[in-house]
């Protein structure tokens, strides 16, 4: 079983090695139980964010782990990758700012429902 950072290194490493742009990785252990981090990066096409979620997919595959499941691939505006305790995001640049995944899971447990 890998541990967390391991899993995490992985699948920065794998977003890396496709050039997704403007990763940022989200502690959200504090508010929800489905995982303990987001990862939310984007892809600079349809295809791009294609090949960065199955480069994601491989890199784990490669460190003997199967990814839980894999979302969106077919229209590929936003492939989620679930890795259990870690939930890769690759998304078109449009869609991430509609859905604006950051501010959303970055509001502490107290400040929920607030403003």
């Amino acid at each position: 079983m890998t541990d967390p950072q391991t899993l995490k290194d992985i699948a920065i490493n794998a977003l890396d090695d496709m050039k997704a742009k403007d990763i940022v990785i989200l502690d959200v252990k504090p508010l929800t139980s489905i995982a303990d981090i987001m990862i939310v990066a984007s892809g600079t096409s349809n295809r791009h964010v294609k090949s960065i979620a199955e480069n994601v997919r491989e890199k784990v595959k490669h460190a003997g782990l199967t990814p839980i499941g894999i979302e969106g691939e077919e229209a590929a505006e936003w492939v989620l990758v679930d890795l259990g305790d870690i939930i890769v995001h690759i998304m078109l640049p449009d869609t991430r700012r509609f859905y604006d995944l950051e501010k959303l899971w970055s509001m502490s447990p107290d400040n929920q429902g607030q403003g």
